[in-house]
């Protein structure tokens, strides 16, 4: 009985070790220090999470940096030691302690940061503006393929008719939901039309979240002024949340700003929309304004958030 040869599926296999090798000497990862510092490539990534997120326990850490326990336990203990790291028992469960960064922690942080967005911003700087677009949706796609099967979906840029269908989508959700009227369909198509006449590439993006070929998500990052970039028509499908996408989304926006060079971020919502505010909260996003109002046939409460990058 003859079998199917292999010859295919191990060529594919020789071109993705080519490009791992590749990669890896592009991001200098076999240095034995992160960008000349006392830090490892894995110590620096978690203090990387513990800088950007509130509440991390060491849980946290080893489930979603794949790491060991042990290990991870070794960190943290020569943190603690160095200054950089304090733990508070949870609010809510005594048994769990929380990670915070003390200011010496935040302060050792910030020099690496800046020194990694230096380094990729370096390296993205030798492509033109499309190029670093394909280049950034070529690495969304690899992350959606090889992450879990059942959260598989891509972020591109938008297509010939995508803007329309932003409209169209994000009428009909506030319409069914929350009951608003067609002024905010025209607010949308005001928005949408504004970013499509004046956009600019290096300032302003859109991005299409797809699954199974259909759209099902989007989002805008657009110039507030020459430090502030603002988070525009947030939108999940109903069909698909519950995947992260939204907070993808949200996490895509405020790398691109940085990588445009801007300082803060901020957004406009209304209190009614609580999923979204959850995923703002999670973002680092704070509340700095609130106002009533009625627009789009309600009496609404307005609210401004916003926060550094």
């Amino acid at each position: 009985m003859s079998t199917q040869p292999l010859q295919p599926l191990d060529d594919h296999a020789e071109t993705v070790r080519r490009f791992n090798r590749f990669y890896t000497r592009q991001i200098g990862v076999l240095h034995e220090h992160l960008l000349d510092s006392d830090f490892s490539l894995t110590e620096a990534r978690i203090l990387y999470e513990l800088a950007h997120r509130d509440g991390l326990t060491s849980s946290d850490l080893c489930r979603e940096l794949g790491l060991n326990a042990g290990y991870v336990s070794r960190v943290i203990a020569g943190f603690e030691r160095k200054g950089l790291l304090v733990k508070t028992r949870s609010a809510s469960d005594a048994r769990v302690a929380q990670l915070r960064l003390t200011d010496e922690g935040r302060a050792t942080f910030q020099p690496l940061n800046e020194a990694s967005r230096r380094e990729v911003g370096a390296m993205l700087e030798r492509l033109a503006a499309p190029a670093q677009h394909q280049l950034v949706d070529a690495m969304t796609q690899i992350e959606a393929l090889l992450g879990e099967t059942e959260r598989s979906y891509i972020l591109r840029d938008p297509q010939p008719g995508d803007m329309g269908w932003i409209v169209h989508r994000q009428a009909m959700l506030y319409a069914q939901e929350y009951g608003w009227n067609a002024q905010f369909e025209a607010l949308v198509a005001e928005i949408v039309a504004k970013f499509i006449r004046e956009f600019d590439p290096t300032s302003e993006r859109c991005w299409i979240a797809e699954k199974d070929g259909k759209a099902v998500g989007s989002v805008f990052v657009v110039r507030q002024d020459e430090e502030t970039a603002k988070l525009r028509l947030l939108y999940v499908d109903a069909s698909a949340r519950g995947l992260g996408i939204g907070h993808r989304l949200v996490d895509e926006c405020l790398r691109f700003a940085r990588l445009a060079g801007y300082k803060k971020m901020m957004l406009w919502t209304n209190s009614v929309l609580v999923d979204a505010r959850r995923i703002y909260e999670k973002a680092a996003f704070r509340l700095i304004e609130e106002a009533p109002h009625h627009s789009f046939g309600k009496d609404l409460i307005g609210q401004i958030w916003a926060r550094d990058l």
